[in-house]
């Protein structure tokens, strides 16, 4: 039988396919795509107006940079269903700049940043690429997907933050969702069971509204039709806001690795290429340049439609495109946004449980790519052990310098990739004829 076009990396499948898989991507990350723009917004006081023009520009670059990613700019992109926004990670770094400076500031120091990346992802990574092996890069996207475990749960009871947090009704609206994502991906077939999450989403919305959780005013309010304008806010330049925004773009940077990785190796079942690599993070740098001109911070692959990739197997890249064009088009015609934005926290985290989860899978699939030999074994448990396990100690690097915290404090990825990576180099190579600690372990059994 005939592998369907949507299960393929090229390829343009029927729109009665594309649109709605292409829909349940934005549906997914929408809420994490705006989300960091409002917390800014209300820090710094900006005015209702501006606040709506930054999310609307929001939208509109992470379809411009996501189109980048599916269909490259000669070496600038990865050629793969990458779904890029928002990223929340450069959310501490810009709430200490913008204090002190500005909006302004913060563009910056992104935009100089992004130049950063770019060159990062040109020249050092194709030098750096040998000491990626799957070990490494497994426990990469496995520490990214644990990481994103708690932000599940908090969408899950409702947002970190609400007043109705972990309520009974927010429970029981997550679980429907995820009740629901379960039973169509695994009890259904053909578009059914690749549109679960979608499905999810839809009638955790529709639920939503007779439980009084989406206030439809807002609509009202929205225009019809807004052209993002960029330059609008402008930037100014400071060099301990670039230094420390440039630390954050090197954590962007790792997670993206991890993104690609991921989707090569749970969608693709292969390794990710270098090209595919070094391309995914020029186009990482570039998508943050641009989204710097339009008055917005930095993009970054998420995580959350990685998720969708690893459950689904579809990679097709003409239906991550498809996702991108309405997200342009949310840009562009307020009003979808502002309907899509009024999803519950609750709904999506029904979703994203699940699709999180799924990246824990992947990481754990790349990881015994190779055989768990005493010496991977020993990678591992010293770069989950300390890298990730410090990280959930509160407090753990405040007697550090802050850009030691920038780096290590807000990133749960960046320590346990670092010290997978030196450990790689330095310890000593096994002998192909030393006992694998999965053989060992069976021999016991028997």
């Amino acid at each position: 039988m005939k592998e369907k076009v949507i299960y393929k990396l090229d390829g343009r499948p029927k729109l009665t396919e594309a649109i709605p898989l292409g829909l349940q991507h934005i549906l997914a990350m929408f809420v994490g795509n705006v989300t960091p723009l409002i917390i800014i917004s209300n820090i710094l006081n900006l005015d209702a107006q501006t606040k709506a023009s930054l999310i609307q520009c929001a939208m509109f670059v992470s379809g411009i940079v996501t189109l980048i990613q599916c269909y490259p700019l000669g070496p600038i992109g990865a050629k793969l269903p990458i779904v890029m926004g928002t990223s929340f990670g450069f959310v501490p770094v810009a709430t200490a700049i913008g204090t002190k400076y500005g909006m302004q500031g913060i563009l910056g120091a992104c935009l100089v940043g992004a130049v950063f990346e770019m060159l990062l992802g040109g020249i050092v990574l194709k030098r750096i690429r040998k000491y990626f092996p799957p070990v490494v890069t497994g426990i990469v996207v496995l520490t990214m997907g644990i990481s994103l475990l708690p932000t599940g749960v908090n969408y899950f009871a409702g947002g970190a933050g609400a007043i109705d947090f972990a309520s009974p009704s927010n429970l029981l609206l997550g679980t429907i969702v995820l009740v629901t994502v379960i039973f169509f991906q695994q009890y259904t077939k053909g578009m059914l069971s690749m549109s679960a999450v979608l499905i999810g989403l839809v009638v955790g919305y529709i639920v939503a509204i007779p439980m009084g959780k989406i206030d439809f005013s807002s609509l009202a309010q929205a225009k019809l039709l807004s052209i993002p304008q960029p330059f609008k806010i402008g930037f100014s330049f400071h060099m301990d806001a670039i230094i420390a925004m440039i630390f954050v773009y090197m954590v962007s940077t790792v997670e993206t690795i991890g993104d690609i990785t991921a989707i090569a190796s749970s969608g693709l079942n292969r390794e990710a290429s270098e090209k595919e690599i070094v391309g995914g993070v020029l186009a990482d740098g570039l998508g943050s340049l641009i989204a710097a001109v339009f008055n917005v911070l930095p993009n970054t692959s998420f995580g959350q439609n990685v998720g969708i990739v690893s459950m689904t197997k579809i990679v097709n890249r003409f239906v991550v495109a498809t996702g991108a064009a309405i997200l342009i088009l949310a840009g562009i015609f307020p009003k979808v946004g502002a309907l899509i934005s009024l999803m519950p926290s609750s709904v999506l985290g029904g979703a994203a449980i699940v699709m999180f989860s799924m990246i824990v899978v992947s990481g754990i699939k790349l990881i015994t790519t190779d055989k768990i030999t005493e010496r991977n074994a020993m990678i591992i448990a010293v770069s989950l052990g300390l890298g990730l396990g410090v990280s959930y100690v509160p407090g753990f690097f405040d007697s550090f310098p802050e850009s030691i915290q920038l780096i290590f404090g807000e990133s749960k990825t960046v320590l346990p990739a670092i010290l997978a990576v030196i450990l790689n180099i330095a310890l000593p190579k096994e002998e192909s004829s030393n006992i694998v600690i999965e053989e060992a372990s069976s021999n016991m059994a028997v």
